[in-house]
């Protein structure tokens, strides 16, 4: 076959060739360049296929132009310019088809029994007497309706799929538009393709402009801009900031998109006008076409209002006399002493003092430092005059924590808010208050403006409020810095726990955690004695060695010497998404290793596994699972189209087409580490993340490890984390929010007091 395909590599210029997808190897979700096998219909072998395409599906039949390229590393490809779905015209390729979880209630079994009957009649049946595959084993009324339903619900999207396709969008991403926008789907993409960024998840900015320029949508047209600003600040709120400075906003969006800054600047006022972007200027009586400076804050609405009303709702907390009876602070302090059978030390005698003198507190540590404590002894006193305590976290493995460490039941925050899908928001709100009076919160840090803004507005005013976290750890994944912020502002009491207890010192995670963060280098031990420690540091210069290494240590080292189980109690934690140690290529050769299994489905490039562990990667409020979340996957079904993940104990369905709210989770960012605990960590140091080497990442994926941390890599480059104390900037304006929101609560109860 290569000798063939040589000849023709040497005169074809351009050709179409026809055969059905088998596997997808690569997919860059930026740009949509695709490697996947074909087999095509007059060749033995599979043949690679390369191209910036939108998706393609295994078991699709595809129409492919394009030229045989002969690449220098990885020989004879064809390099696809356009492609478009096909029916099957073979047994074979039917069974392929219809296996290919194309028609709900038809999986890989059931398809290689329909076709065995029907063979090539088989398309034929299905369309025109379906009550026909009744004569197949296996096959009722209810599975009969079910594939009837589905086949007609092809049907009304063919028309969609041929208009998508012909523009460059395959079955994957052409089921998702019509779905959400039905039989208006092509009128809607003919108008405004960049809805697609907006209105559907999985579909960004670049594809819906790849969609825009195949329909002859001009570089500068306004709706491309427009929609272009919107993607800059998204991307933005994606990395941290609640919003951009004007002049940052217009020199990003002109280099992504490659347009002029006037028309950058003209669009901004446009969205303004539209109410989809706030200009913050700081004379509320200047028109919407103000003088804006490079330096005005340009916000997307919501992250405005909620930065906005966070600091009002903290004043406002503030300043209301709380309904708990009046404690005697000494008295309660030497009673819940004598209760607990313990000592408290004077930071955290201070701090308790605080908690319950304060409306509002933060108590913030490091590991080893006592908060667990403090949160014990405050709810032993407040359980004596109060049954209105709740207990929060961002997470549900904080929450879980919480839960175990203090013998009280925790929650996690979006859940304390009850989403409700049919009302389309938070049950609890400012309209609808949660009936509490005590609220404790622990890992702050790990909170966004938004989710923060939401928890606020459902409180009572005369809600108490115990704010617990870390402030030196990572901030939250979502925008803002919420923890950060509020003690800066330094109008919020803030006590600050320093002191290791004794029986912490005797770890090695916590020891080296807090000289992390003290910008001292780790204690390392010399190589071994014998003696199990709860800290590790295996050096290597070599980035490849450090993947080998990290593979060993999960599949063997650890579970032989230490017990632990590879897949539930160890996490591999890294600071980057790509490269040999990032997060994708770890996940993919862990997966290899521990769950080999031949139960998959795949979707694109990733393959879903029979008890792979699995992330959630964004909020889904109606499936009550959120960012973060990890969990197992329990159940594969090809013919209902759905796997079921175990989140600790709850079980969630999720459709085929769903599944890119999925990642796998042998191997996680640190971001993604946030607020969990697991009993061993595995963390590769390397130079090749450079950029990302920061103490508080460090800091941050150490202290994840409950019982052993094991860092992998160079000792430079440990250094350099160490040493690097320099956080990336977030645009967040709070802090000064809080500190004008608590100045006109001063003013306003002045004259409530003296009027």
């Amino acid at each position: 076959m290569n000798q063939q395909l040589n000849r023709e590599c040497q005169w074809v210029e351009h050709m179409k060739v026809k055969g059905q997808v088998e596997r997808v190897l690569y997919v860059n979700e930026e740009n949509g360049y695709s490697v996947f096998k074909v087999k095509l219909h007059d060749r033995k072998d599979l043949v690679t296929a390369v191209g910036n395409l939108i998706s393609v599906t295994p078991g699709e039949v595809v129409e492919l132009s394009g030229n045989w390229v002969n690449h220098p590393k990885f020989g004879i490809q064809f390099k696809v310019q356009d492609c478009r779905t096909v029916m099957p015209a073979t047994v074979e390729g039917i069974r392929r088809y219809l296996g290919s979880g194309l028609i709900k209630g038809i999986g890989p079994i059931m398809a290689g029994r329909i076709v065995g009957k029907f063979q090539l009649e088989t398309l034929d049946v299905i369309e025109k007497d379906v009550s026909r595959l009744a004569e197949v084993e296996g096959i009722g009324p209810k599975r009969i309706e079910m594939i009837r339903k589905a086949w007609e619900d092809q049907k009304e999207i063919r028309e969609v799929m041929m208009f998508l396709q012909a523009h460059g969008v395959s079955t994957a991403y052409a089921t998702k538009i019509f779905k959400f926008y039905g039989n208006e789907a092509i009128g809607i993409l003919k108008e405004n393709p960049y809805r697609l960024a907006m209105d559907i998840y999985g579909i960004g900015f670049l594809t819906a402009d790849k969609i825009a320029r195949k329909l002859g949508f001009p570089m500068d047209s306004p709706r491309r801009i427009a929609a272009g600003i919107l993607y800059v600040l998204n991307q933005a709120a994606d990395s941290g900031h609640v919003f951009l400075p004007h002049g940052k906003l217009v020199r990003k969006t002109m280099e992504t998109l490659g347009v002029r800054d006037a028309q950058v600047a003209e669009q901004i006022l446009v969205l303004v006008n539209e109410k989809k972007l706030v200009v913050d200027t700081s004379d509320e009586s200047v028109s919407v076409d103000p003088m804006i400076s490079a330096t005005t804050p340009v916000y997307l609405p919501q992250f405005f209002v909620a930065e906005t009303l966070v600091a009002k709702r903290l004043a406002a907390l503030w300043g209301t006399p709380r309904k708990t009876r009046k404690i005697d602070v000494d008295k309660a302090l030497e009673w819940v002493q004598g209760r607990l059978g313990i000592k408290l030390a004077a930071e955290q005698a201070s701090a308790l003092k605080k908690a319950m003198e304060e409306k509002v507190v933060i108590i913030t540590g490091g590991p080893g430092t006592g908060k667990t404590t403090l949160i014990r002894a405050i709810l032993e006193i407040y359980g004596k005059i109060t049954e209105k305590i709740l207990l929060a976290a961002p997470t549900g493995r904080a929450a879980k924590r919480m839960s175990e460490t203090t013998g009280w039941p925790a929650s996690t925050i979006h859940r304390l808010l009850k989403f409700s899908p049919a009302e389309g928001g938070f049950r609890h709100n400012d309209k609808n208050p949660i009936d509490v009076q005590l609220l404790i919160i622990d890992e702050v840090s790990m909170v966004d403006i938004i989710l923060f803004h939401h928890l606020l507005k459902a409180l009572p005013p005369s809600c108490q409020v115990v704010a617990v976290g870390d402030v030196d750890q990572l901030p939250s994944v979502g925008p803002g810095q919420v923890l950060k912020d509020m003690i800066a502002s330094k109008n919020i009491p803030v006590v600050e726990l320093k002191e290791i207890f004794r029986q912490a010192r005797e770890s090695l995670i916590i020891v080296n955690a807090h000289r992390i963060n003290s910008g001292e280098f780790p204690f390392i031990r010399p190589k071994s004695t014998g003696e199990l420690l709860d800290f590790y540091f295996i050096e290597s210069e070599d980035t490849e060695k450090v993947q080998e290494l990290i593979l060993q240590l999960c599949t063997n080292r650890i579970p032989k010497r230490f017990g632990f189980d590879p897949i539930n109690d160890i996490q591999v934690i890294t600071p980057m998404h790509r490269g040999s140690v990032g997060a994708g290529t770890l996940n993919e050769k862990l997966q290899q290793a521990l769950n080999p299994g031949t139960r998959f489905v795949q979707r694109g490039a990733s393959i879903y596994r029979l008890n792979d562990k699995v992330m959630q990667i964004r909020n889904n409020y109606e499936k009550e699972v959120f960012n973060g979340d990890i969990g197992q996957i329990v159940a594969i079904d090809p013919e209902m189209q759905e796997l079921v993940v175990d989140f600790d104990g709850r079980q969630v369905y999720y459709e085929f087409s769903d599944l890119e709210e999925l990642t796998l989770a042998y191997a996680i960012s640190v971001h993604k580490s946030q607020g969990s605990e697991y009993p061993a960590v595995v963390m590769p140091v390397v130079t090749q993340h450079f950029m990302l080497l920061q103490r508080n990442l460090l800091y941050t994926a150490v202290t994840r490890a409950k019982k052993l941390a094991v860092l992998v890599g160079s000792k430079r480059a440990l250094a350099i984390a160490v040493n690097n104390d320099r956080t990336r900037k977030r645009y967040s304006l709070l802090s000064e929010r809080i500190t004008e929101a608590f100045r006109e609560k001063e003013v306003d109860l002045d004259i409530y007091v003296n009027p």
